[in-house]
């Protein structure tokens, strides 16, 4: 039987086999464990208050509200490429994107703005 099998260190081959897969889920758990160095921007970020009308304003116009780059190459009349919206990219876009929506909504509840 494989269980009986002695190896030179005096381990069966069932203990070989546990370390292993021990050794295996301990390489997997270090690869899935991150680091978030952006994560003190993203809460920062997340939590600007957005109570003055000319920083609302400031932000609004400041952040686009479709992606700049996003491109169809036209010539001639004939479509040769599309790029992609980069702006995905960003690693802090949803939190400018946030941003962008409170500063909105600021101006259009409470300053009665139409934008």
């Amino acid at each position: 039987m494989i269980e009986n099998i002695q190896t030179k260190g005096g381990n069966t081959m069932s203990d070989l086999n546990l370390t292993f897969h021990s050794d295996r889920h301990s390489r997997q758990t270090a690869h899935t464990l991150r680091i978030d160095a952006l994560h003190p921007v993203r809460q920062w970020l997340d939590h600007v208050p957005v109570n003055n009308p000319t920083l609302a304003r400031i932000l609004y116009k400041l952040i686009p509200g479709h992606c700049p780059f996003e491109r169809d190459i036209v010539v001639f009349g004939r479509k040769l490429a599309h790029i992609p919206p980069l702006c995905k990219l960003n690693p802090l876009y949803d939190q400018f994107v946030g941003l962008r929506f409170r500063s909105m909504c600021y101006l259009v509840d409470v300053c009665g703005e139409t934008i």
